[in-house]
Parts: C-alpha cells; structure tokens; sequence
C-alpha cells in the first residue's frame, strides 16, 4: 500500500489520470504580508517575472522576498494539469503541478542570474521528485522561464552548476527548464507562510556547493 502511494506521487499522472479542478481560482489573499502590496498586482513596467520550483514553498518563498530588488512574490502551483488546483489535491499527486513561487523583480536592482544563483544553492537539484523528506511531483526542481534569455541562462548556469555538483559527489542534476505555464494562487495561509509563522517548517537546504553565474559561465 505504502510503495503504491510513493509510487503514484513521484510520478508525473497522465492526462486521463489528471483530476479534473474547476473553472475558477480558488481564494487566495488579498495583500502580501511582508511588502503589503496587491498580490494580484500586475508586473510594472521596467520590472520582470521568475518562476522556481525548489521544494516546499514555504521556504522558498522566503528566500527571495528577502532579497533586495525583489518586488513581490507568491506562492502557487505550476506546470502541471490540473486548473485551480487546491493544496490537497496537489499533494495527492495528480495535478502534475509544482509548488512554485513567482517572482516580480527589478532587473535594474537584480539580476536574473542572481536569482538563478540563490536557486541553485539553495535546495539539492539532484533529487528528482522529491526535497529531502517531502515526497513527490510537487517538490520537483523547476525553473519556468519567461523569455529565450532565461532559457539560456537557466540552461548554461544547469550545465556549470552539474559539472560541479558532480565533482562534489553528487548525481545528475533533475532540473527540469520549461517555458512558464499557468500560475494558480495557493490558499491564502500559504502565502508568506514563514512571515505568518516565523518558527514553521521550512524544508529546503543546499548541498553546500556554489554555483558559477555569469556570461563566461
């Protein structure tokens, strides 16, 4: 029964096996809780969007709203199949989604490859569908890019970032580049989790080994 259920959700589901969500988006917050600004505020001009999946985001999310030029983050489910897609429904394995985070930064303040550097360090790449103890599809590396420009970084910094993992010792980074898809919000307690509760469960940790950024990369 156990290795039944492992199996299942560390599986990506195939389209008949996808549940079905719903027409709408589920409730979510209003405001964030650390920048106090709309959550559904759209991107302003001069700024950019990024995307990661790196394990719970919870801890994910903390990570960048912390960074400075950062300008808004949420937490949501992507890259997957299921529409409106709730917690628990993607926690069963068959939505397909990631938990991910969406990122609104100033480009002038914050670079993308910094961005890309702080998700590489920060969780182990080399897990497949899995972050240390939490289980399955969802907690899947991911980076869901914007532009043919976050295509390559993402691609030449995976590439640096593999040679020295695998010197370190590691496996073959898992890290899927995909182009972003639909981003659905997560409920709203989910959101700034750890601003919410600053003693929660965070869940994510990197291998210890630095990443390479930069065009000579």
């Amino acid at each position: 029964m156990l290795s039944g259920l492992f199996e299942r959700k560390t599986r990506m589901p195939a389209a008949t096996e996808a549940l079905p969500g719903r027409p709408t988006a589920i409730p979510t917050a209003e405001e964030h809780f650390v920048f106090h600004r709309p959550l559904k505020a759209p991107v302003p001009e001069g700024m950019e969007e990024a995307m990661f999946g790196m394990g719970c985001f919870w801890g994910v999310e903390r990570k960048f709203w912390q960074l400075p030029g950062v300008w808004l983050t949420m937490a949501g489910y992507s890259a997957g199949l299921t529409p409106n897609p709730t917690y628990q429904e993607t926690c069963t394995g068959l939505t397909g989604h990631n938990e991910v985070v969406r990122i609104i930064y100033d480009p002038s303040a914050i670079g993308y490859e910094h961005l890309l550097k702080v998700f590489w360090e920060n969780h182990d790449p080399t897990q497949g569908n899995r972050q240390g103890n939490d289980v399955g599809t969802q907690y899947r590396s991911g980076i869901y890019t914007f532009s043919a420009a976050q295509a390559e970084a993402a691609e030449r910094t995976r590439e640096a970032y593999a040679g020295r993992l695998k010197a370190a010792g590691f496996g073959p980074v898992t890290t899927e580049i995909l182009p972003a898809g639909p981003f659905y919000f997560a409920e709203d307690y989910h959101q700034q989790y750890l601003a919410k509760n600053p003693g929660g469960y965070c869940g994510i940790g990197g291998t210890g080994v630095s990443c390479p950024t930069g065009a000579g990369v």
